[in-house]
């Protein structure tokens, strides 16, 4: 499908405020009109008999006698599974990616001395949890420090070495970013890997924004653990997520919510956590085809792309900026210098946000980082180029 037939006519499939330009899909995801359609069958569905769909159809804890038939949550999870390149065996629901990475670090046995490495652009829920666990254990959480600015890939890796082989001993789990929640570059995952796994280290990859928003194999990157969520770039309703994990690490995990499951095998365990909705999960498909029926996955992931990377290059240009990061560390997203005069703080930040929702009827992410403020970037195929061009315009009229 030509790029040329995405744009705002696109907005007709999403329920977004027409007042409001929306730049902001990288945060909590916008559910397509069709898929929560699809969700709202999937619920009255399952209120025709609750205790039926939610206790004997839904997981493999058994309720009443075996009636033969695939748990709806594991053949879903065969039915997507080859979208991530994986096995529905090795791929659990989870509600987001910080569940899946609480699972992940609350699972795992520190002590006194050990250290778990995160990165400076690690999400801040995700870092916290590992700030928690390393509390509790009496160990000791090691922030890395990426270059800023960053030409190459290799940096970030180069950056994790010093960190591990500064104390190569006592690193007992790497957590690693697949798309950075602030900075939005693509971290080079499997030569990090490489190097944590040569020196011993097992890693978990937080990827919450990259299923739908880059080619993902995630299998082939090497890792232990990888979250992911479903209801960002890829369109499921919210809260769903995946946590994929490696076959050798299936022992010892659990839900941090222990439930009938336990010692039932891993995806008894994540299936059946207590009573929660899985309607998010099981619309999964319905967002599926209906990325195929507007153009597939390369179209879509194309589009996002080549729009977002020139409205970085267009808007830097206008503002007096700069913005010198390699293109193949660009997904859907990009986040971009501001013009000094605007602030440099966090309370800066969050007086310019809401003056562009408020005033400007404009939605994004600000931050402050580094000393000074970056706006993100995020395109989906709802928007177009003018949609940028009025963010340049409102930060243009803010430091005349």
């Amino acid at each position: 499908m030509p790029m040329t037939t995405f744009g705002r006519s696109m907005l007709s499939h999403w329920h977004l405020d027409p007042a409001v330009t929306y730049l902001n899909h990288g945060t909590v995801g916008a559910v397509p009109k069709r898929v929560l359609a699809a969700q709202r069958d999937i619920q009255d569905a399952i209120e025709r008999n609750p205790a039926m769909a939610l206790l004997r159809e839904l997981s493999e804890v058994r309720v009443g006698v075996p009636n033969g038939k695939r748990p709806r949550l594991r053949a879903l999870a065969d039915q997507v599974a080859p979208f991530f390149g994986a096995r529905g065996e090795d791929l659990l629901f989870v509600d987001n990616a910080t569940t899946g990475a609480n699972a992940v670090l609350r699972s795992l046995d520190f002590a006194a001395g050990d250290e778990i490495l995160v990165t400076d652009h690690g999400y801040g829920g995700v870092t916290n949890a590992a700030s928690f666990v390393a509390r509790e254990a009496g160990a000791t959480l090691r922030t890395v420090a990426i270059p800023d600015p960053i030409s190459r890939p290799s940096q970030v890796v180069d950056a994790v070495v010093a960190g591990l082989e500064s104390n190569p001993e006592r690193v007992r789990l790497a957590v690693i970013d697949h798309i950075a929640a602030d900075s939005a570059l693509i971290f080079p995952v499997r030569a990090i890997v490489d190097a944590c796994h040569a020196r011993g280290v097992p890693v978990l990859v937080d990827g919450a924004h990259a299923p739908g928003a880059i080619a993902l194999d995630i299998p082939s990157l090497g890792a232990d653990w990888y979250v992911g969520n479903l209801h960002k770039w890829l369109w499921a309703p919210r809260a769903s997520a995946i946590l994929w994990v490696s076959e050798a690490r299936h022992a010892g995990l659990h839900p941090t919510v222990i439930s009938w499951g336990l010692d039932q095998g891993v995806t008894a365990e994540f299936d059946l956590v207590g009573t929660r909705d899985p309607s998010p999960h099981l619309a999964l498909p319905a967002a599926l085809e209906l990325r195929r029926e507007l153009g597939g996955e390369e179209a879509i992931r194309g589009y996002n792309h080549a729009l977002v990377w020139q409205a970085a290059g267009a808007l830097t240009a206008r503002w007096g900026t700069s913005y010198d990061v390699p293109e193949s560390m660009v997904g859907p997203m990009a986040t971009v210098p501001l013009p000094p005069a605007l602030g440099s703080t966090p309370d800066d930040a969050a007086r310019l946000k809401d003056a562009l929702l408020f005033e400007d009827g404009l939605e994004l992410n600000i931050k402050a980082i580094h000393g000074g403020l970056r706006a993100r970037l995020a395109a989906q195929i709802y928007n177009d180029a003018a949609d940028f061009d009025r963010l340049g315009a409102a930060i243009e009229r803010r430091v005349k």
